[in-house]
């Protein structure tokens, strides 16, 4: 072998793409180049009009959805999440204290900064029964609501009626602690 000698590619594996090839490669590059125009003149065509897309067949963000999920998107997006569980808790009362206790005792509220539950109870005697139960009731709360939910439970014994009307009302008095002022 001489060292001026003019190197000739040694043939590979794969012959040089012919006539036809190079034409196939050439129309798919044009075509995708015409769509990539295509759709970015549409796309600004739409912003023109003001439109966003056109709903079709395919789902995308805009299409309807089920009521359940929406509420369960909006509940995550607010972060309301205890709240909805704790309202979930008072729907589910008698089950969770039983039939006996929710007949004479109902929740009223949640304070979530001290997580706290207030429940009132129709009598004295029921308010003392749960006041006994509040830790049995305070642990089971957590089990279904996540631990540290509920601290305290608050029970306000019943509430006496307001008099408003009879015999011994006098017309401007408050009530019955109003008396000589």
């Amino acid at each position: 072998m001489t060292e001026n000698a003019p190197q000739v590619p040694k043939p590979s594996g794969q012959p040089e793409p012919s006539g036809v090839d190079l034409a196939r490669v050439a129309l798919r590059a044009a075509k995708d180049a015409a769509r990539a125009r295509g759709d970015a003149a549409q796309q600004k065509k739409q912003a023109r009009r003001g439109g966003g897309l056109r709903s079709g067949a395919r789902a995308d963000g805009r299409d309807p959805m089920a009521l359940g999920a929406a509420i369960n998107r909006l509940i995550t997006e607010r972060g309301w999440e205890a709240p909805a569980a704790v309202g979930g808790v008072m729907g589910r009362w008698p089950q969770i204290v039983g039939e006996d206790v929710a007949k004479h005792c109902v929740p009223e509220k949640y304070d979530e900064d001290e997580r706290v539950l207030v429940v009132r109870c129709d009598s004295t005697a029921w308010a003392t029964n749960l006041r006994l139960l509040a830790p049995t009731l305070v642990a089971r709360l957590n089990e279904d609501l996540g631990h540290g939910r509920v601290r305290h439970i608050k029970v306000l014994a019943p509430s006496a009626p307001t008099r408003r009307y009879g015999p011994l009302r006098a017309p401007g008095s408050t009530g019955p602690g109003d008396t000589y002022r």
